[in-house]
């Protein structure tokens, strides 16, 4: 059973995050206010941002909005993105995030990227030094591979600390994760909280109208999510959508929440209509059957054996 990750005052973490990377960007502060004052209304608990998010803005307006209800929230940030995952950048990442958001605690710190060029003991020591002094709660890990988190998790324990949340990339169209990351973190009681469970907005079916977003807008996401496969998924999703009459946004996001191992999705949006039908996710009753036919759109990916026989 995955540990639980909760508030200051015991509030568990909702069904689903939201994360915050537009706030300040795309999203301005009356837009950011509304798409956070949903996520409430509806139940959400956790919510995510970073150090680099917005130059800063992201984390500022999370901070503001969570003021009056600090306490029954999960508010985590990411450290170390750029600069390395030396001590110096995780102290001065660490501060300027409570800085910003004007907490004296995070309830959460990830390391944003595994670092290469830095040792796992520096870092660790930086992060247990963060928490003994009361800064941080808990330590998780973003885009780190199976390995990498296992080799951290035993690093970390010779810190006195723990892996309580990793976050990988995991959607329809990128189901890596399944094949080692899922399955490794439930094993070892770690909460997973993976990103972009829309695809960069693939998976609404906007761009198949002509709308759009970070496909169309950034290279990365347009290299990330450019083969045709991918793109014949999203339109399968879409006309399955179109049958149970629902919205695709809604079926990406309850499908990878349906994972067997239960992770618990990150949303996101860049105003309140768009975020609207992610949120609805929350609710939407995923069954079997449909769980079965949103996989069959894209290939399952082979275990870490690569011995397909031995799932027959």
């Amino acid at each position: 059973m995955t540990q639980m990750l909760t508030s200051l005052d015991g509030t568990p973490a909702s069904r689903l995050a939201f994360g915050t990377m537009q706030f300040g960007g795309r999203a301005d502060a009356t837009a950011s206010r509304a798409m956070f004052d949903a996520c409430i209304e509806a139940g959400i608990t956790h919510f995510d941002t970073a150090h680099v998010y917005t130059d800063g803005a992201s984390e500022t307006l999370l901070g503001q909005f969570v003021q009056d209800r600090r306490d029954s929230l999960i508010v985590a940030t990411k450290a170390a993105y750029t600069g390395g995952a030396g001590r110096a950048n995780i102290l001065a990442s660490a501060e300027t995030s409570r800085q910003r958001m004007q907490l004296d605690t995070l309830d959460v710190l990830y390391l944003h990227r595994f670092d290469p060029e830095t040792p796992l003991t520096e870092s660790f020591a930086a992060l247990a030094e963060v928490k003994q002094h009361g800064h941080i709660r808990q330590v998780g890990l973003s885009n780190f591979a199976a390995w990498q988190v296992v080799k951290a998790a035993h690093i970390a324990a010779d810190f006195g600390l723990e892996i309580a949340v990793i976050q990988p990339m995991y959607n329809l169209v990128k189901r890596q994760a399944e094949v080692e990351t899922l399955p490794m973190a439930h094993d070892l009681d770690i909460l997973v909280a993976p990103y972009s469970p829309l695809g960069g907005g693939l998976l609404t079916g906007k761009y198949a109208t002509g709308g759009t977003g970070r496909l169309s807008e950034d290279e990365r996401y347009a290299a990330r999510y450019g083969q045709e496969a991918m793109h014949g998924a999203a339109a399968g999703l879409a006309a399955l959508a179109r049958d149970l009459g629902t919205h695709p946004a809604t079926l990406a996001v309850a499908w990878a929440a349906a994972h067997p191992t239960r992770p618990t999705p990150i949303i996101s949006a860049r105003s309140l209509a768009q975020l609207e039908p992610s949120l609805a996710a929350l609710t939407y009753q995923m069954t079997p059957q449909t769980y079965a036919a949103i996989a069959a759109l894209s290939p399952t990916p082979p275990p870490a054996t690569d011995r397909l026989e031995a799932q027959t």
